[in-house]
């Protein structure tokens, strides 16, 4: 057996989408069963399915499944009904937190190629019913409401190098990042007690004080946090939950 659990060595499956004869396709069913059972295929494996020229900066620039799976698990434990992912890029949390939960997933990316991608991602692992990516940037639209929120340092592009960016068609300054930090702050003190916010490696600002930690996993290379806000600071929050939509 390879690495790539499940496919045997010489089957041509390894590198490319297999589509059974009942029009569903095999390799994406069974790294969606993986992702339910937390036995995690390589991150590699996964990345096949968005387009070639998006595989190489993945690993830097999107969650690993590892997380993803990991605020699936909060997300189920806390029965939370949706999660907005700001700064989506190709989709790849959003996809795989949908196949490991229960929950609804949307994406905001303000690179249109990014937001096909997404799309794309969705549809090809089935979960387009319960996952949706829209284009926007953060410090110019209206942010839906949702029960949580998940951020993975979406700004940090701005405050690197040309050799580091997903590619030069949007804006990268200090500048914007100052703007779109200070958007995500305000944005955030704004959301009403009971919000949820899963943070991976920060988002560049702070969130206000009135956020208390409940779950936190320092065991990969950048911390992953989940808070929910409070009536004040120090306080605890009575919202309740909200029933699973079906």
């Amino acid at each position: 057996m390879s690495s790539e659990r499940g496919i045997p060595e010489g089957d041509d499956r390894r590198g490319r989408p297999d589509h059974d004869p009942e029009g569903g396709n095999t390799a994406t069913r069974r790294i969606a069963a993986a992702l339910r059972t937390r036995d995690l295929p390589p991150d590699e494996v996964f990345d096949r399915y968005l387009p070639e020229a998006l595989q190489g900066v993945s690993s830097q620039h999107w969650s690993m499944l590892r997380i993803a799976v990991q605020v699936a698990r909060w997300v189920n434990e806390h029965r939370i009904a949706d999660v907005l992912d700001i700064g989506s890029g190709a989709g790849k949390f959003c996809v795989a937190a949908a196949l490991a939960s229960d929950a609804r997933y949307l994406g905001i990316e303000h690179r249109p190629r990014l937001v096909e991608a997404a799309r794309a991602l969705a549809h090809t692992f089935g979960v387009d019913d319960r996952v949706t990516f829209i284009e926007g940037d953060a410090a110019e639209i209206v942010l839906p409401d949702a029960e949580a929120y998940y951020v993975y340092n979406p700004f940090g592009e701005n405050l690197v190098g040309p050799e580091e960016w997903v590619d030069d068609e949007v804006e990268h300054s200090r500048g914007r990042f100052e703007r779109d930090r200070a958007t995500l702050e305000a944005f955030f003190d704004t959301r009403p007690p009971g919000t949820y916010v899963f943070t991976y490696n920060g988002f560049g600002g702070t969130l206000p004080a009135n956020y208390r930690e409940m779950r936190c996993d320092r065991t990969t290379f950048s911390v992953l946090r989940m808070l929910r806000k409070t009536a004040r600071p120090g306080s605890s929050t009575a919202r309740p939950r909200r029933p699973r939509r079906t």
